[in-house]
């Protein structure tokens, strides 16, 4: 959805309620920004949040943007790969093995530990998670206010 307006999200909020979203898995944290006010709404299925402030409409009207998850970012698996193939390519099969299964994030950072590549690996994925953030709020309508 585009709003007209500029909705305007402090920039650390955002990045915290992204972070938020993506710590489950997909559908299993939500937010969203509302398109009036640019007050970011909390839901989860599995945390107790303090969800009493949450509007009645709030699945059901275009007034809300939903804050996406890293995979709907393409953060996920796929930017693990492209950190292998560029940083470790000899690793790049073991790398893409771990993400058949579960825990594969946990083996992926034990590898780069090893590797001494970790600090490289935060780096790069925070770069590209400001990037991917950064585009998606423009195709929405939406100012970061802060950076």
């Amino acid at each position: 959805m585009v709003s007209e307006e500029r909705i305007v999200v402090d920039a650390v909020e955002l990045r915290n309620t992204f972070d938020f979203v993506s710590a489950g898995a997909p559908l299993e944290h939500s937010a969203y920004i509302c398109a009036d006010t640019g007050k970011i709404y909390w839901t989860s299925d599995t945390v107790d949040l303090e969800e009493d402030d949450v509007p009645a409409d709030i699945y059901d009207s275009d007034r809300y943007i939903g804050v996406p998850h890293k995979n709907d970012l393409g953060l996920g698996r796929r930017l693990a790969l492209a950190f292998a193939e560029k940083e470790c390519p000899a690793d790049y099969e073991t790398v893409a093995r771990f993400f058949q299964r579960r825990g594969a994030y946990s083996r992926f950072k034990d590898l780069l530990q090893t590797r001494g590549l970790l600090e490289g690996w935060h780096d790069f994925e925070n770069q590209a998670t400001d990037a991917a953030l950064r585009a998606w709020c423009v195709e929405n309508g939406i100012e970061i206010a802060g950076r």
